[in-house]
């Protein structure tokens, strides 16, 4: 287990995105292999210090875990004036909104009957208190974002990948830390890490659904004068939704879009491809752009 290394390397891996420069087969497996502790152990500082004390997994399990209860209590204790019971249906049905391929958080599904108006209180409450972030749905993608999106569309995810991880079933649980096997949950993980990354950045969510069509997008974010598609792949595959926003002149504001998958570096047809390793780095890679 790698847990530590120094600013030089990730000054170095900045140089990369910088320059196009794919990186080596070593590099690759060595950041690999960091990106996937991550994605087990996640950021919450208790479980990173255990990590760093047993140099193993073990039980970060079970504090991740304990993290997620401790949350609970939270919701019971604080939530004052709100109905705390919602509250935890909503926190609690997190994971299998995520699972779905349309990740749009459906009310519905966490009530039957459920209306949007009476759950409003409990999202912002949830997102007030540093549980979740919530990625809003744009009504169109165009510059600014704030004030462009729709306040009842949104999706869902933990401020913690950890915390998603734990609450995988025991099968995927001991695969994902023996094989390094996300299974059935890969889409969900990789969205739900970027989501985290951005947020951790400074970047607001946004995402956007065209209803006439397949088009969707993970997320966006901007630079001074363009609009930037972000696109989050679990595999190496092609970007159709990506691809349409930028050859399109229905968006304007969009030239170029930028994709996360488990390749290498690259750069083709106005897209910039980035191991997922490096989306911590996409702030600082987009500072000097127009």
């Amino acid at each position: 287990m790698g847990l530590n290394f120094d600013d030089s390397i990730v000054d170095e891996m900045l140089s990369h995105m910088n320059d196009l420069q794919p990186f080596s087969e070593v590099q690759m497996s060595v950041f690999h292999d960091l990106f996937f502790e991550y994605i087990i152990l996640g950021g919450m500082p208790e479980v990173v210090k255990n990590a760093i004390k047993t140099k193993t997994f073990t039980g970060s399990l079970g504090t991740q875990r304990q993290l997620l209860l401790d949350y609970e209590e939270d919701i019971i204790k604080y939530a004052h004036g709100l109905n705390q019971g919602r509250i935890l249906n909503v926190f609690r049905h997190i994971p299998a909104q995520l699972a779905k391929e349309n990740k749009k958080f459906q009310i519905s599904g966490v009530q039957k009957g459920a209306r949007f108006k009476d759950y409003r209180g409990c999202i912002d409450w949830l997102d007030q208190a540093g549980m979740v972030n919530v990625c809003y749905g744009l009504n169109f993608p165009e510059l600014p974002l704030k004030g462009n999106y729709d306040p009842n569309k949104y999706k869902l995810y933990f401020s913690d990948t950890g915390l998603l991880v734990s609450v995988l079933d025991d099968e995927a649980q001991n695969d994902l830390r023996a094989n390094r096997n996300l299974g059935v949950y890969k889409g969900a993980l990789f969205e739900q890490f970027t989501a985290e990354a951005l947020v951790k950045s400074g970047y607001g969510l946004f995402y956007y659904r065209r209803s006439d069509s397949t088009l969707e997008q993970n997320f966006f974010v901007r630079t001074m004068n363009s609009l930037v598609p972000i696109e989050v792949k679990a595999n190496t595959g092609r970007s159709k939704s990506l691809r349409t926003l930028i050859d399109s002149n229905r968006y304007p504001d969009i030239e170029w879009g930028i994709k996360f998958s488990a390749g290498n570096i690259g750069f083709s047809d106005n897209i910039y491809t980035f191991p997922y390793f490096c989306t911590f780095l996409l702030k600082r890679y987009l500072k000097d752009w127009p």
